[in-house]
């Protein structure tokens, strides 16, 4: 009966030239793959840059498994006698070099003379000295695991008793401690005599590894849909804080009183062409007790809950001390004093307006902010801004403010810094000139809400890196 020790070795090997090309290949392929794991830069921030490195090991390890098993090709496995199994049948290959890249070794366990034959690369894969011999089944299963032992015996069992074929894995601890993982496939050989299983031979491959490399990068990607999922969960609630405070972003903001000199306002919200992430914008208009009118817009540092639930905030805020009567350039104060006490630091820009459709004055402050463009007779202009910085940059700052008085028709608009990409190129308009340009429309507008569309019509496809938002009022006839 031929011994099967080495039975996975093909009875007619590929001509050495095939095999040689294969392995310059594999070489190749290998050497790029780990060149691209090099220059892989992660941080434990980068669940997406963890994946990525995550798989080109997973490659790597493949790889080297595949050189490794060319190489034994080309070279052939030691011939075994086609004789009954015995002491002097056993043939074991050269020991490799560097221990360390064995991972793969063979076994026959002989069940009428109770012979063990391994190769020398199993003992290497066991960490254990040829001198003491190869370990018998009863053996084997004293180095698994406890929870992994059932396996092998109902393996070992099925193979025996059953005649059936092994394929399976376990984990054992070596005599030095260290723990493998092992892959083994096996088959029973039958006496020709009483058809009965006379030995089992297997081949016991280690894929500690490669276990390891995959086990990366399932807790690589499960890092990823998780992180994700909480993406999608915070963007959700942004959604809904801005949805909730923000009035409506494509209609008329609210009804003033009628008459002439009375503001039509209405607004749009434009998200960002690069991500899906919003930012802490805003915008406003509201009728005050007194009759007068206060619009506004501003813009937090940041983006998702924190800037949005920040907006909420100085929104509330500000609409609080418009209506307790507070003028624009004090409330801009205060905005600068909770900003700064704020559980969140962060930076804003503003701009506040109090309008007064008696006499068509406009009071407003600024903070860090695009002044309004002001439109008349087919023409615009920036106002100029009274003083003011950033909110939250310094403690006690003083915020100035302005008169303008308006016309029938006039067209105030309102806008947040995000209109257009940031480094624009050298003679490429910026947002506020893109804006003064559509002034031709905006005198042919007969309402707030068509001078708006004019403005979706002209920055709604932009490639914008932020989101922004733009508020527009018309001074009525």
């Amino acid at each position: 009966m031929p011994s099967h020790l080495f039975a996975d070795r093909p009875a007619q090997p590929p001509r050495p030239g095939s095999v040689d090309a294969l392995i310059t290949q594999t070489r190749r392929l290998r050497g790029d793959v780990d060149a691209v794991r090099r220059d892989t830069v992660v941080d434990d921030d980068d669940a997406q840059g963890r994946w990525q490195r995550a798989l080109c090991d997973l490659a790597v390890h493949q790889l080297d498994d595949l050189d490794e098993h060319l190489g034994q090709l080309k070279e052939g496995l030691p011939a075994v006698p086609a004789q009954a199994p015995g002491p002097g049948a056993f043939q074991p290959a050269p020991e490799p070099a560097d221990h360390q890249q064995t991972r793969i070794g063979s076994a026959e366990w002989n069940l009428v003379t109770d012979e063990v034959r391994w190769s020398d690369e199993l003992f290497l894969i066991f960490g254990r000295s040829p001198e003491a011999g190869p370990l018998s089944l009863d053996e084997l299963g004293s180095t698994l695991f406890a929870e992994d032992q059932p396996l092998l015996t109902a393996m070992v069992t099925a193979c025996l008793v059953d005649g059936k074929a092994i394929d399976g894995e376990f984990r054992i601890v070596r005599a030095d401690g260290r723990v493998r993982t092992l892959h083994m496939r096996g088959e029973p050989v039958m006496d020709d005599s009483d058809g009965c299983t006379a030995s089992m031979w297997a081949v016991l491959r280690d894929v500690s590894d490669l276990r390891r490399s995959e086990r990366a990068v399932r807790e690589s990607r499960d890092s990823l849909q998780l992180q994700r999922q909480i993406a999608r969960t915070e963007h959700r609630l942004a959604v809904e804080i801005q949805e909730a405070v923000l009035p409506p972003w494509g209609g008329t903001l609210h009804s003033p009183r009628a008459g002439s000199g009375a503001l039509d306002a209405a607004a749009h919200y434009l998200p960002s062409a690069t991500s899906a992430l919003i930012g802490g914008n805003w915008y406003d208009a509201l009728e005050l007790p007194d009759g007068r009118s206060m619009l506004t817009v501003g813009d937090l540092t940041g983006h998702g809950v924190t800037a949005t639930s920040g907006m909420a905030m100085m929104l509330g805020a500000l609409r609080g001390m418009a209506m307790a009567g507070i003028e624009p350039g004090p409330l801009m104060g205060w905005l600068n004093q909770l900003l700064e006490t704020s559980v969140q630091p962060a930076l804003g820009s503003a701009v506040c307006c109090s309008y007064d459709p008696t006499g068509r004055v406009l009071t407003w402050a600024q903070a860090g902010h695009p002044p309004p463009l002001l439109f008349r007779g087919g023409r615009g202009r920036a106002l100029r801004p009274p003083e003011g910085i950033l909110l939250g940059a310094t403690s006690g700052a003083a915020y100035g403010q302005r008169e303008e008085r308006l016309e029938v028709a006039d067209v105030l608009v309102l806008h947040t810094d995000g209109l257009t990409p940031r480094g624009i190129g050298f003679g490429q308009a910026d947002g506020a000139e893109r804006l003064l340009a559509l002034a031709p429309r905006f005198a042919r507008a007969r309402s707030a809400q068509d001078c708006v569309r004019a403005v979706i019509e002209e920055f709604g496809e932009t490639g914008r890196e932020d989101d922004a938002c733009v508020l527009v009022a018309r001074v009525g006839d």
